[in-house]
């Protein structure tokens, strides 16, 4: 999959949401954890894109789906998925009750047309 150095399975997720959005008060499509640090961020179909820019601002390239019901692995540096991987720290999604897109009160009702 990528160097060991990549994938810290002892590490927590930051959160249930996206930091950055939730900072901002913006909302997301659907969320990335970060394998190595356990930064939760928006990912690409999001208006915002921060899983990526954490990838290129830190160099971390190993994501895992955050969404409940998946356990994949993203490598950015290869462009590869991978079905499963290691087991990493709880909780390994976001609470089943919060919705996608989310937070619940902060995505515009015309939310699809604003994707681009």
């Amino acid at each position: 999959m990528t160097s060991p150095a990549a994938i810290d399975p002892g590490v927590p997720p930051s959160g249930t949401g996206c930091v950055e959005c939730g900072a901002a008060g913006g909302w997301w499509v659907h969320l990335r954890r970060c394998a190595q640090c356990g930064h939760i961020g928006c990912c690409d179909s999001s208006p915002a894109k921060h899983a990526t820019a954490h990838f290129r601002a830190t160099g971390h390239p190993v994501v895992r789906s955050f969404e409940p019901g998946e356990a994949w692995f993203w490598n950015y540096e290869t462009s590869e998925l991978y079905e499963s991987g290691p087991a990493l720290a709880p909780p390994v999604s976001r609470p089943s009750d919060q919705p996608s897109p989310g937070p619940a009160g902060r995505v515009p009702a015309n939310w699809a047309d604003t994707l681009g």
